[in-house]
């Protein structure tokens, strides 16, 4: 099969531009706009767009069967709502999401996942280890710990701000410490583009991340050709050869997660904490007939071991957090990364 070498920024721009091609295909024509039609018009668009039938091991024409009968002519705007919620909810996927204008459908799963099996406690961070006195450059807060030998950086949100020369800045702040622990635990995504901003600090020879591929037809397997996605260059920057570790957890997800697999194939980085929420494909949609709105994945990401991991990037290190910890406002995962660090370093 060919493949492609590209890198980063590249590819994040093909996919945006092939997706908008997409919606374009994605939007109804002159369809009608009653509940059955609207029914059979989100089933068939999924049927032939979404990208992760096999990962979610969800036979779509079972669910067709299972909630077609539930839909006639005379129902409700917020009965059919109810419906395609349901039908939708199968395919435990929180980037498959429903718009009715006055309510929206996401996964229950992701949501089950992210607050009902959290490894993370902000109270104890945020009064243990990050400390009245801490700093905030950008979206990320951080301090020194572990008598100022170890760099604490909590990064809540990849929709908040996180540039290189954020990231220089603060490195520069502890020059001393003899590594960086970066907790993204409960971090739920945002813009890809701060991934790579963070990655061009790490070191790089153009190490392969992982390889995607866009649904390029209606049978569930039409697939392009594999995108290789590679470590973006160093540029101008000092790389940060110290230790780095990344701390996860099922609060992780999209961008989140896709950092996480990326991390994995630098050499100085190990990931710690709890397998992520997943949500590595990029999510495209368009409207139904009757003027709602929709989105689901339409490409999927391999990883350079060959598995998708889309349900969620595992740690290297599988850690939970201890609630006698907890008690004692200590936070036994960050601890043990520090002591990985110290450990290393020596």
């Amino acid at each position: 099969m060919k493949q492609t070498h590209i890198l980063f920024p590249t590819i994040v721009l093909l996919i945006i531009s092939l997706f908008s091609s997409c919606e374009k295909i994605f939007m109804p024509e002159d369809e009608k706009s009653d509940p059955e039609s609207v029914f059979e018009y989100l089933w068939k668009q999924v049927d032939e767009h979404y990208s992760l039938f096999d990962v979610k091991n969800v036979d779509w024409s079972t669910e067709y069967s299972n909630y077609r009968r539930k839909v006639y002519a005379e129902m409700s705007d917020d009965s059919l709502f109810a419906v395609l919620r349901s039908m939708l909810n199968t395919l435990d996927d929180g980037h498959v999401n429903l718009w009715s204008g006055s309510d929206v459908a996401s996964s229950e799963t992701i949501f089950l996942q992210r607050y009902g099996n959290g490894n993370f406690d902000l109270n104890t961070v945020a009064l243990t280890y990050l400390r009245p006195d801490h700093h905030t450059t950008g979206g990320m807060a951080y301090n020194s710990i572990a008598n100022g030998q170890v760099l604490y950086i909590r990064y809540g949100s990849f929709s908040n701000s996180a540039s290189t020369s954020q990231l220089k800045k603060i490195i520069s702040r502890f020059p001393n410490t003899k590594g960086i622990i970066f907790d993204i635990r409960q971090n739920g995504g945002g813009e890809i583009q701060n991934e790579w901003n963070l990655m061009q600090m790490l070191p790089s020879d153009g190490q392969l991340l992982y390889k995607t591929q866009l649904k390029n037809g209606p049978r569930h397997n039409d697939f392009g050709d594999p995108v290789e996605v590679r470590a973006p260059s160093n540029g101008d920057n000092t790389p940060y050869t110290k230790p780095f570790v990344l701390l996860t957890d099922r609060g992780c997800y999209s961008a989140a997660s896709s950092f996480a697999l990326c991390l994995k194939s630098y050499r100085n980085v190990t990931v710690m904490g709890d397998t992520t929420a997943g949500g590595l494909a990029i999510p495209s949609g368009g409207a139904l007939p009757n003027g709602w709105y929709y989105r689901f994945g339409v490409s999927r990401i391999i990883a350079p071991d060959g598995k998708n991991y889309e349900n969620g990037v595992p740690p290297d290190i599988v850690l939970t957090l201890d609630p006698a910890c907890v008690a004692i406002h200590r936070d036994n995962i960050i601890d043990s990364a520090s002591s990985l660090i110290l450990s290393t370093s020596k």
